[in-house]
């Protein structure tokens, strides 16, 4: 059914010996082996959602994996292995994505670890995008990703009465962005629901730890598609990996994800416009992004199977600096300005932190100081 492996875990370890999560976060290892665990992954058939569905199979892991309805079929989304489920719906319809996890529970008894890759961007200025383009992609990213939490939760919540003490009663991964730390001229909207996303899950964390449920935010650099992996059947080429479909048309995964660019309007439609700066990085880079989705899927795998989960998985080094930088940023404004600082109020004319209302402030706290005296001592005299 499938051909030799190309890059089996084994062989990708080897490889890369530093490809491994942190010894704190408990990691898979040949002495903590994994237990076989059951995803759920909604946007299977993107770049890292693939490779990610790919990563599970080959570590012995049961899949469910959910394509997108009116762009896969389900043709597309059968024989892809012996353990993976092939699914469709439409994360912005509740209904289907209820389906997909009764689906999911039915085929392996359960689910362990959800995953959402399914993302949607247009590329053009603010301006130019208009209301469907915005309410497509907050749909779709935003609420997207809480109807599928919204759906699940219940079900982790009854399992968090039945997990032994220490295990994890379920697991979210949800897939941000780059974009959801920081701006990117032309991509306004889609920062928009990526940093509403990062907020969502990182308020939801402080209401779920007490369940045992954990979630990490995932956020990759620009990622390139690098398969083969030893898992790429006929169905797999069908859905644009090798080969062709039924019709004999062949059929290309697109390079740079669920990203529509859109035709700039005039006053934007310059060679340096700001606004075609994500336009113009999706054209420079073509093929050569920097962030391989195998070995990004192998790290997430780890994140799947590890005991604590950080709250954020940055994947590429385009990542780690392009945020690092965000961050340094943010705190070099806060300290240049922290000097304009105001008094908090006025009271009886005196600025509070001046040096009239610090006397003034010292001679309340003596009172007090006396008047809880005089109270001690009529208690005392009452005995």
């Amino acid at each position: 059914m499938t051909s030799p492996a190309v890059l089996s875990p084994t062989s990708l370890l080897a490889d890369n010996p530093k490809l491994h999560l942190p010894a704190a976060t408990d990691p898979p290892s040949d002495t903590n082996p994994p237990t076989q665990k059951t995803w759920l992954i909604f946007g299977a058939t993107g770049h890292i959602g693939r490779s990610l569905v790919k990563s599970a199979l080959s570590h012995g892991d049961n899949v469910a994996a959910v394509g997108r309805t009116m762009e896969n079929s389900m043709k597309q989304m059968q024989g892809w292995h012996e353990r993976c489920l092939g699914l469709l719906c439409d994360v912005r319809v509740r209904e289907t994505v209820r389906e997909a996890i009764d689906a999911c529970i039915s085929r392996f008894g359960g689910v362990d670890i959800v995953v959402n890759c399914s993302g949607y961007g247009v590329i053009a200025s603010c301006e130019d995008q208009d209301t469907c383009d915005l309410r497509s992609q907050f749909e779709t990213n935003f609420l997207g990703t809480l109807n599928i939490i919204q759906l699940t939760l219940p079900y982790f919540r009854e399992q968090s009465a039945k997990r032994k003490e220490g295990e994890n009663a379920g697991r979210y991964l949800i897939f941000s962005s780059t974009s959801g730390a920081l701006g990117v001229p032309g991509l306004g909207p889609y920062c928009a629901t990526k940093y509403a996303t990062e907020g969502l899950i990182e308020s939801m964390l402080y209401e779920i730890d007490a369940f045992g449920i954990k979630a990490t935010l995932v956020e990759p650099g620009h990622m390139r598609l690098d398969e083969p992996t030893g898992l790429d059947d006929q169905t797999f080429g069908e859905l644009g990996l090798e080969g062709k479909d039924g019709s004999g048309h062949k059929i290309n995964l697109p390079k740079y994800g669920h990203f529509f660019v859109k035709k700039p309007s005039a006053p934007y439609d310059t060679p340096t416009a700001p606004a075609g700066h994500a336009r113009r990085v999706v054209q420079w880079l073509a093929d050569r992004q920097p962030t391989s989705a195998v070995k990004s899927a192998e790290l997430v795998w780890q994140l799947g199977h590890c005991r604590y989960p950080p709250l954020r998985l940055l994947l590429g080094m385009y990542a780690v600096e392009s945020v690092r930088d965000r961050l340094r940023s943010i705190i070099e404004e806060i300290e240049d300005w922290k000097h304009l600082h105001f008094p908090v109020a006025e009271e009886n004319g005196k600025r509070r932190g001046s040096k009239d209302a610090d006397v003034k402030d010292e001679d309340e706290d003596q009172d007090d100081m006396d008047l809880g005296g005089e109270e001690m001592k009529e208690e005392n005299d009452e005995e």
